[in-house]
Parts: structure tokens; C-alpha cells; sequence
């Protein structure tokens, strides 16, 4: 007997729809993808200033009790990696006892540090889109790079599209300064707005086959095919409004093209060199979203007093000299992102502070990169307009839903969600 299809009615009994199906029409052929669900959240035009979001995210976690307050509320004493961040103090609030439900997997869990999807120690499960796509997908049309994907070494990156493809980053600070401010050729704009301008739409072309298929499928599978379908109609649609930037001139800025940092293992400067673009690229509205991947290095970061590589630090095992070592360069990394707000406090767009309009996060995948444990996340967020200056402290055995952040997140930026992921809410006590 032939398995009921998902969706369908008991006594709708057909034959199961390949996943190599494909819809055609007019000589091209549509991947169908596995019909699961996608739900759309609707964005409100950005009125006023425009919000931004900039996502620093760690490969190797920050050790907790060098990161991490004793106290709650509003009056904690600064930790270790804090002290030199107290001119911040009121830009900033720092949250503790918090990760992402059911996610583990130690490494793996890179994956999900901006999806919040568990993927298991398998790696198996199929991953979502992640906070920044999101923002980029129903608010990045205002600005000429939708998002900006960054990393310091590597092209892997913590974004993720709705199908849940992995997307590359760019991991030369130069070659993204390059992108963001060197003008294209005549020739190379007029080859780019001739393809923008020959865009057909492939939902018109596979028509009649789309209807076919529709008909085979019981109400649930239908309306995820419908999802789909809008999604790739809003895919070209972006795609042609994209043509207006192919015909303006990029923004000019004093700034010198950075010199990209020669040693893989020199973390700190590729991290202060990439910053400095990005503040570039905020302060030009070049682009809103912005996420910067922050990997393990394996060899010895250049910072007097360690010896030893930084991923194996992060595998100290509580030994105490390796805690000593790991410390300088976990410290060295928390002050480079309070320059940066630094850089964004004191920079003027045409509504006030930039940091005034622009979430910074800092997290990682890890709690304990020493044992590869996911919960306990180290979450640092700075500016966007909230509230700050406390310790919001959760519960270190039983976490709080970090995705509740995310909400907030999204709602700060004018995206009218009220669930992202595993989340209950928006986060508790940030207002």
C-alpha cells in the first residue's frame, strides 16, 4: 500500500511525491524543496531612524567566571573581561543562565548560535533561518548589501537562509571595503543590470505544472507549497528592485583600504580591522545587518604571556595556567568589541549616535568550551535603543530561552514578530 503523503486526508491514498521532483516549463526546470512548514513575518516600513543589527559571534565561548557578575540587577561589580568596559556600562547589559532550548552538539552548535535549531550531535537536523537573513529578508531592500556576512578566518558563518543553506562569509577586510566602496566598471554594471533587467519570473514559466502538482497534495503540503512559491516570487522581486543600486555610484569615505592581517592567528587585529569596516558600512547605510564570525584560531594568538594555541586554551580542563593564558585572550577580544561600540557612540549619523540605532550582540555556540557544553551562552548587547546597565541573571541549571532575546531583537528593528524559534516571549527584564 502506498503511504499517506503529510497533510492529506486518510482516504487521499496516492502515490508519494519524489523529493527529486522537479516543476518545468518553457525549458528550465523548479527544485521543489521538502515540504516543510514556512511561516512569514510581515515587516513594518522603517519610519524615523532606521534600526540596525551587528552579530559578533565566538567559536570558542568566553570562560564564565572571568565573563560573568556575581551580582544581578543594576549594581554588579564588573567581572575580569568588564572592568575596562565601565564607560559602557550604560550602553550595554549583560545576560547570564541563558541558551538555546534542545540545542547541542558542542561545536556543531555554531550553527545555531543566530537559529536557535537544534541540531543534535548528529548534525542531522535540518537548520532555519537565522535572526540577521530574517531582518535582511523583510527590511534589507532600504540599503544596496541586504546583509554583510563576515568572518575572520574561513568562509563558514553562523547565517543561514530559509532552506537552511549555510551562507559563505567574506573574510577579507580589504576585499569587503572594496565591495562597499570601489565603484564597478561601466561595463561590469551594465553585464549586472542586464541580467537584473532580463529576469523572468520562473513561477510564470513552471505555471501549469505548479497547478498539476497542487491538485496531488492534501491542504497542508499545499499550503507550504504556496509559502514557497511566495518566497521565491519576493526572491525575484528583490532581485529587480535591485537594479536601482547598479545605476547609482557607491558612497566615498575618507578611510584608507585596510591592510588585511598577514597571520591566521592574530585574531584581535583581524577583529579590530573588520570592525573598523563595519562601522564604515553602518555609517554610510550601506547595509543595516551586519555578522561578524569570530572562529577558534589553532595557533598562538600574538599577545604577550601565551604560549599556547587559542583552541587548545579553550580545552583547559580547570588548569590553571591555561585559564591564565586563555584569560588574556578573552579579555583582548571583549575590549576590541568595546571599542567598536566606542567607534559607534561617537560616530553622528543624520539622527543622533549610531549606537543609539544599532543592537550589538556578542555570544558564542558555547558555555564551556572546555567541555563543549551549549548551555550557559555568554551574551553581551550593547545599544538599539534599550535600556541598559544591568546583569540580567537566569537560572545557570535551568536556562532561559535565548530566543526570547531574538524576539526583542526583531521587534527593535520593526519586524512585528512575536516568536522566534523556541522562544515564549520577548526577553525578560530588557526594556
Amino acid at each position: 500500500m502506498n503511504p499517506v503523503r503529510i497533510g492529506q486526508a486518510p482516504w487521499a491514498v496516492q502515490r508519494p511525491l519524489s523529493r527529486r521532483s522537479l516543476l518545468r516549463g518553457a525549458g528550465v526546470a523548479m527544485t521543489l524543496p521538502w515540504l516543510s512548514a514556512m511561516e512569514r513575518t510581515f515587516a513594518s516600513s522603517p519610519a524615523g531612524s532606521p534600526k540596525r543589527f551587528v552579530a559578533i559571534t565566538l567559536g570558542l565561548g568566553l570562560h564564565q567566571s572571568n565573563w560573568k557578575p556575581e551580582e544581578a540587577g543594576f549594581d554588579y561589580e564588573p567581572s575580569l573581561y568588564l572592568k575596562n568596559l565601565q564607560d559602557l556600562r550604560r550602553d550595554m547589559t549583560i545576560i547570564s543562565g541563558s541558551s538555546h532550548p534542545g540545542v547541542g552538539g558542542g561545536h556543531r552548535a555554531e550553527a545555531s548560535i543566530l537559529t536557535a535549531s537544534p541540531q543534535g550531535s548528529s548534525g542531522r537536523s535540518r537548520n532555519t533561518i537565522s535572526i540577521d537573513q530574517l531582518m535582511a529578508k523583510h527590511l534589507g531592500d532600504f540599503t544596496r548589501f541586504p546583509s554583510l556576512v563576515l568572518s575572520a578566518n574561513g568562509s563558514d558563518s553562523p547565517c543561514y537562509t530559509e532552506s537552511g543553506a549555510m551562507i559563505p562569509a567574506m573574510n577579507s577586510p580589504r576585499a569587503v571595503f572594496e565591495r562597499l566602496f570601489v565603484d564597478d566598471t561601466p561595463s561590469a554594471r551594465a553585464l549586472q543590470s542586464k541580467r537584473l533587467q532580463q529576469g523572468v519570473s520562473i513561477m510564470d514559466l513552471v505555471g501549469e505544472d505548479a497547478k498539476d502538482l497542487k491538485r496531488k497534495l492534501g491542504a497542508g503540503d499545499q499550503d507550504r507549497l504556496d509559502a514557497f512559491f511566495t518566497s521565491v516570487r519576493d526572491l525575484e522581486k528583490r532581485m529587480q528592485e535591485s537594479e536601482q543600486w547598479t545605476k547609482r555610484p557607491k558612497p566615498k569615505v575618507d578611510a584608507k583600504p585596510p591592510v588585511d592581517v598577514g597571520s591566521p592567528n592574530d585574531v584581535i587585529a583581524k577583529q579590530r580591522t573588520m570592525c573598523d569596516v563595519i562601522k564604515l558600512a553602518l555609517e554610510t547605510d550601506s547595509s543595516r545587518f551586519v555578522t561578524f564570525h569570530l572562529g577558534g584560531a589553532g595557533g598562538v594568538v600574538p599577545i604577550p604571556g601565551v604560549e599556547e594555541g587559542y583552541h587548545n586554551l579553550s580545552h583547559h580542563g580547570m588548569d590553571e595556567t591555561k585559564i591564565a593564558q586563555l584569560a588574556l585572550v578573552e579579555q583582548a577580544i571583549v575590549e576590541e568589541w568595546g571599542q567598536f561600540l566606542r567607534s559607534l557612540r561617537e560616530t553622528q549619523d543624520q539622527r543622533g549616535k549610531l549606537l543609539d540605532n544599532t543592537s550589538v550582540l556578542l555570544t558564542s555556540n558555547l558555555g564551556n568550551a572546555s567541555n563543549h557544553d551549549n548551555r550557559n551562552m555568554p551574551v553581551l548587547l550593547a545599544g538599539g535603543g534599550f535600556r541598559h546597565g544591568q546583569h540580567l541573571a537566569f537560572d545557570q541549571k535551568k536556562n532561559y530561552p535565548l530566543p526570547n532575546l531574538f524576539v526583542s531583537l526583531l521587534q527593535n528593528v520593526g519586524i512585528e514578530a512575536d516568536q522566534f524559534a523556541t522562544s515564549t516571549g520577548t526577553l525578560t527584564g530588557l526594556s
